[in-house]
């Protein structure tokens, strides 16, 4: 594992929005390049998340989180991991209807963001499930249970 530099910008202030030492621990936690790179994670509000949402992914509302990995121009070499827009009031809500803690789903989405970064998807199952894993054991190491298990799950058991 190597150094990440992580730049936080704050679009939005947000009741709840977890403290930049927080962003930058559960950023490091998911680095798992080889070399040093650098971050940018922007907390933002519902307009900004949709308009980006609309003009990169062509879906209309918000989103909990986009992942833009750079990509450098031919033959240049910079340590940019890229940026991560992460969607304070999509997050608010989500973590409610999840029942989820608030610091545990920023948690979740700053490490989802981070492995989609590196290249890690989940639009095929086999690759969702490897994802997923990743998630779950990395999240784990700090410190969070699987962001997948639903209530349900943890009755039964």
């Amino acid at each position: 594992m190597s150094e990440l530099t992580v730049d936080l910008q704050r679009a939005v202030e947000a009741p709840g929005v977890p403290e930049d030492v927080e962003f930058e621990r559960w950023a490091r936690a998911a680095w798992l390049g080889e070399n040093p790179s650098e971050v940018t994670i922007r907390i933002v509000a519902s307009d900004e998340s949709a308009d980006l949402n609309s003009q990169y992914r062509g879906k209309s509302g918000p989103t909990n989180v986009l992942s833009f990995p750079f990509e450098a121009p031919a033959g240049i070499t910079v340590p940019l991991a890229g940026d991560l827009i992460i969607c304070a009031p999509v997050v608010e809500k989500e973590a409610t209807e999840q029942q989820k803690t608030l610091k545990e789903h920023w948690a979740h989405m700053v490490v989802h963001g981070m492995l989609h970064l590196q290249g890690y998807d989940h639009i095929e199952d086999n690759d969702a499930e490897v994802m997923e894993a990743l998630e779950i054991r990395l999240l784990g190491q700090l410190g969070f249970s699987n962001p997948y298990e639903t209530e349900e799950t943890e009755k039964d058991s």
